[in-house]
């Protein structure tokens, strides 16, 4: 029996706007160190040394939309997986481990379900809680982790402990809500009360039994959804109407607090306490909490200047950013838009998202700098009839052949060789040389080298929208 890492990665991280977006969320960022939450995630199992050996890659389950990111991401930091499982839509994580489940195939393995948004400090204090767990999900329960609080935290659920189990877990006394701050304070005194971590282990046959028995509909859609879906590569797609059919719920409202109540189920709940240097980083106060600091309690990502300021938190992308007198601020700054905010009010940053979207403006989705599966494009300045932008094309990756009905490119090659084929001809294009793809040609970019080929496109006409692409001919997939 292994132990098989399983990283749900379908969270939007919307109170970490505007570094997180929809179509790139925080578990994609380096928030915390040099890796990214996702590539951190990956590696939390490196070295373990417990009482089962851990699978070689990850189950991934991730959104459609920025599928080409995670798998790169993934492959960059030594953990590429030919598991990732895209959801058509996000229906939470009860229907999300249980397509991991089904990915997981005959063998069934302990399967550690690990959210890839979430900041772990400690590793070995980790590794150790995983290792402790191990019995009891081998016995066929599904185990969760509760944080040792350090804290009176209003924002996180709480799990009350109940009895030592033989396996060396603790029996679940009760789910709790998120408390006020009296309450909390209370449950932190008490020393009975752990955090909600949102980390799991189960068997991949129990998870689908419990299931099954709790939630039927939902057992029997992602089924559907899987027995109907398809590879591609590394991804495997699963059918769309089945999965638009399933419930949307999280693993602890359709399963673990229906448990108890459970009659001849035979599956218990329970939970293994951890310190781990645990966060969710769930808005930008708990990013400041976390983070390193100078002597004034300000943190600085970017180039930031502090004068007379304390206590604050400043993320810098593009330009620098100056501090002067400021206290328990945020600030966080990108080449598109400016977060200026309050540290005690950064939970309120989800309603600046929401009103984006009400008004269908880009920055709720999109950052302005957008990755492709062969690379990137900044759109570095437009206007009525024209864009400017910056691409980027990865050694041997190449764009679709395509053309536009609305719009004319003008390529001027910055650095590297570019392959270009335009209507009928195909040829190479080197550093300071330039082409003209008129409207309505078949054209393609392609970067035969290397080194990665960095070009200036002009576009210009009456409609610049990126849904003015017909593709003939994509490696991606793409229609």
């Amino acid at each position: 029996m292994q132990l098989q890492p399983v990283i749900l990665s379908g969270g939007s991280g919307t109170r970490l706007w505007p570094l997180s977006r929809e179509q790139y969320p925080k578990q994609l960022l380096a928030l915390v160190g040099e890796e990214t939450m996702l590539q951190a995630t990956a590696g939390r199992l490196n070295g373990f040394a417990g009482r089962l050996p851990v699978a070689s890659a990850p189950v991934v389950v991730c959104n459609e939309e920025y599928r080409f990111v995670t798998a790169e991401q993934l492959r960059a930091a030594g953990r590429a997986s030919g598991n990732i499982v895209l959801e058509p839509t996000g229906r939470n994580t009860a229907p999300a481990l249980a397509l991991a489940a089904l990915a997981a195939g005959d063998a069934d393995p302990v399967l550690l379900v690990m959210p890839a948004d979430h900041v772990i400090r400690d590793l070995a204090g980790f590794q150790q809680a995983i290792d402790a767990g191990i019995p009891a999900a081998v016995g066929g329960a599904i185990v969760t982790f509760g944080i040792v609080p350090t804290h009176a935290e209003t924002g996180y659920g709480y799990i009350r402990c109940g009895a030592d189990r033989p396996d060396g877990a603790k029996a679940i006394a009760a789910f709790v809500e998120k408390p006020d701050a009296a309450t909390a304070q209370r449950y932190l005194d008490s020393g009975e009360y752990l955090w909600n971590s949102g980390l799991f282990m189960v068997k991949a046959s129990t998870w689908l039994a419990a299931l099954e028995a709790l939630q039927p509909e939902m057992h029997k859609a992602c089924l559907a959804a899987w027995q109907g879906g398809a590879r591609d590569a590394d991804f495997v797609r699963v059918d769309k109407a089945a999965f638009l059919a399933c419930p949307s719920d999280s693993i602890d409202y359709a399963v673990m607090e229906k448990l108890g109540a459970a009659q001849g189920l035979g599956i218990s709940g329970c939970v293994v306490p951890m310190d781990a240097g645990w966060s969710d980083v769930g808005a930008w106060d708990a990013l400041w909490q976390i983070a390193d600091k100078d002597a004034s309690g300000n943190v600085a990502r970017g180039d930031v200047l502090f004068e007379d300021s304390r206590n604050t938190l400043v993320y810098a992308q593009d330009r620098m950013v100056a501090c002067v007198g400021l206290d328990d601020a945020v600030i966080v700054e990108t080449p598109d838009a400016v977060l200026v905010a309050r540290k005690d009010k950064t939970q309120n940053v989800k309603q600046i998202v929401a009103a984006l979207k009400a008004g269908s403006r880009s920055q709720a989705s999109a950052h302005r700098k957008i990755h492709r599966p062969w690379g990137w494009y900044d759109s570095i300045d437009n206007g009525e009839r024209f864009q400017v932008k910056r691409i980027v094309v990865n050694p041997g990756a190449r764009l679709s052949l395509q053309m536009h009905h609305h719009r004319a490119e003008h390529w001027i090659v910055v650095k590297g060789t570019a392959e270009v084929t335009n209507g009928e001809k195909t040829f190479l294009l080197g550093e300071n040389e330039s082409t003209y793809i008129p409207l309505g040609h078949v054209h393609r970019l392609a970067n035969p080298g290397k080194v990665p080929l960095e070009i200036i496109e002009v576009q210009s006409g009456s409609y610049l929208g990126e849904d003015d692409i017909v593709r003939f001919e994509d490696k991606y997939g793409r229609g």
